[in-house]
């Protein structure tokens, strides 16, 4: 089933806010909170600084009416800088590989490309955009079933 989320971006303290946001809103993560030392080594990729080892590539909370809360910390020593407009993005999850390209291709037109849409290490097609009005959706489909 197709379902929109928010996607937060945070400078290394994504922890810290969503164990914040689960004080509120309670619940349990959806999959626990994922680190960046559990992602695979691509080829001619550099090795992961030991200080970004323990952050966090994907956490995600149920917070109301089926709406689901994601996030990440996006590290300057990797080549992110968070500042406002590149810290929240719409992450849309169409049911078809098919409607993924369709509004990837329709939102990215006159916009800015940021990932281009590409099967990804945890199994899923996904990529990111920035519309010509600023503002930024990422697209992850999976074929596996359930979100």
């Amino acid at each position: 089933m197709a379902r929109v989320s928010i996607y937060l971006n945070f400078p290394r303290n994504t922890e810290e806010a969503f164990n914040f946001y689960r004080s509120i809103f309670g619940g349990e993560f959806i999959g626990g909170i994922n680190r960046f030392k559990d992602i695979p080594l691509q080829d001619g990729q550099p090795p992961l600084a030991e200080a970004d080892k323990n952050l966090v590539v994907h956490v995600a909370l149920p917070i109301l009416g089926g709406h689901v809360l994601m996030g990440t910390d996006a590290p300057e020593s990797m080549g992110f800088t968070v500042a406002l407009g590149n810290n929240m993005y719409i992450n849309l999850e169409p049911d078809t590989k098919e409607e993924t390209d369709c509004l990837f291709d329709a939102l990215s037109k006159g916009g800015k490309v940021g990932m281009p849409l590409q099967d990804m290490f945890w199994g899923d097609y996904f990529g990111s955009c920035t519309d010509k009005y600023g503002v930024s959706w990422m697209f992850n489909y999976s074929n596996k079933g359930s979100h």
